[in-house]
């Protein structure tokens, strides 16, 4: 017996947390390549905390993603259809995993790591906030079809 799919999220949300996430990359980035090491770090180790709590507990449960849900979603229609939060819990996962080694690389004297890490992230959320491409939905759904990620 299958277990039931988990309940759906609007899709609307992951881009507006997308759109926030994007706009403080590009801080880091034009802070880090600028020369303002330690406030790119600080700000890149945020954003990775961000990451984290999307990834680990879920995107129901970022803070952006709450921002959504209580301020701006009740002004919208509701959606047309709702989203497995799966790959995009998931691509949470990968912006922490790019995210964090540029905090570490940063920590450990490397600082060129956290603009490089910063900009690289942004591309991601820059797709899909701006276009709905999310790079790491695509990344799981191709573990998904190789079978290294299970279905359920």
């Amino acid at each position: 017996m299958s277990r039931p799919e988990p309940a759906g999220i609007d899709p609307r949300g992951p881009r507006f947390t997308a759109a926030i996430t994007a706009v403080l990359l590009l801080v880091v980035a034009v802070l880090g390549f600028g020369g303002a090491d330690i406030a790119a770090w600080i700000l890149l180790a945020i954003v990775s905390a961000v990451f984290a709590w999307s990834a680990f507990a879920g995107v129901r449960r970022n803070p952006f993603g709450l921002v959504f849900q209580r301020l701006v979603r009740p002004r919208l229609a509701p959606p047309d259809e709702l989203e497995d939060p799966r790959p995009p819990t998931f691509a949470q996962g990968v912006g922490f995993a790019v995210t964090i080694i540029g905090v570490i690389l940063g920590a450990a004297g490397l600082t060129a790591a956290v603009p490089i890490a910063a900009s690289l992230a942004f591309v991601a959320a820059f797709l899909n906030a701006a276009f709905g491409y999310c790079l790491g939905c695509q990344l799981y759904l191709l573990l998904v079809r190789a079978r290294v990620i299970p279905r359920t």
